[in-house]
């Protein structure tokens, strides 16, 4: 069984913190040895913008594109993903993309030099509201900025996906009525458990419908209101999404490296055959659990490639 994941935190990690795909340290979670033993033959690597950090949202975002760079460099065994990528071969496919629209600093210019740099998707949030967007945690019942619906019809132009991970309610409903792509790299399911963080049925059925995909997310808040969370709540967030969103629709986003503190037996890449196991206790099985678990984000990531 492949694996594809919508999104994790390591290039951050890398700029900030040392990390090293070859060489773990701290409280790394991706690492290549990880990602080889998990069968990952796609991985997402966004580039977190810190509002709180002493360099610039552009600079932040140049110094993660950098390092994105310089990994690919110090391991041939990654590759960027391309339309004709064979994930049965021995290269792991990678994506670049962006989790805070402030790194384009209001500009669509800089936002093309982003696609052309190979910037698949962003969101247009991140936990804070900005000068495109309001973010889910705050309770606003505004949605984008006039800014930000030019932004956003820009990304659609020029094929770069909206990632509506961390925006509200209102900012998803103005972006669903663009002709964009669109998906969610790392949320759950309100239904399943009442996060601001994730999203409700409507929005997901939507996204389903638009070929997109919902990648659950592990972050244990987004999950239950317990101390940790399991796998299998995590399954049961998988097996709605499914239901609700369709078959093509329904895929991992683990925000690995994005979190202080992971489900049981799930702290890294390496143990996502162990959460297949959980998803099939769920019902989902056959192709249905493989498209799940790698060929639904795969075609939705290719899709941006064209």
């Amino acid at each position: 069984m492949y694996f594809a994941d919508g999104h994790c935190d390591f290039l951050y990690g890398m700029v900030n913190d040392g990390y090293d795909l070859r060489s773990p340290r701290g409280r790394q979670s991706v690492s290549l040895e990880k990602l080889v033993k998990g069968n990952v033959k796609l991985q997402f690597f966004a580039a977190w913008i810190d509002i709180k950090h002493r360099r610039g949202y552009l600079s932040q975002f140049m110094c993660m594109a950098d390092a994105y760079e310089r990994m690919h460099e110090e391991n041939p065994e990654l590759v960027k993903l391309t339309p004709d990528f064979d994930p049965s071969g021995s290269r792991i496919a990678t994506v670049l993309t962006i989790e805070g629209g402030e790194a384009a600093e209001g500009y669509e210019d800089i936002l093309r030099c982003f696609r052309r740099m190979g910037v698949k998707a962003m969101t247009l949030t991140w936990n804070t509201r900005n000068e495109l967007a309001n973010p889910a945690l705050k309770k606003d019942k505004h949605g984008l900025t006039f800014l930000g619906k030019r932004m956003v019809r820009e990304m659609g132009r020029i094929g770069m996906a909206v990632d509506i991970s961390h925006l509200n309610d209102a900012g998803i409903d103005d972006v669903l009525s663009e002709d964009v792509k669109v998906f969610a790299s790392h949320s759950n399911a309100r239904a399943v458990y009442d996060s601001p963080r994730s999203h409700c049925d409507e929005h997901i059925r939507e996204i389903g419908r638009r070929g997109g995909t919902v990648g659950v997310n592990f972050y244990h808040k987004q999950l239950t209101d317990k101390p940790s969370a399991t796998m299998g709540d995590i399954a049961r967030q998988a097996a709605h999404i499914l239901e609700v969103g369709g078959e093509s629709c329904l895929a991992i986003g683990s925000d690995f490296d994005g979190m202080g503190q992971y489900p049981q037996g799930l702290d890294g890449p390496d143990k996502l055959p162990e959460l297949a196991r959980a998803f099939e206790s769920e019902g989902i099985t056959g192709r249905v659990l493989e498209a799940a678990c790698w060929g639904n984000l795969m075609r939705f990531a290719k899709s941006l490639c064209e």
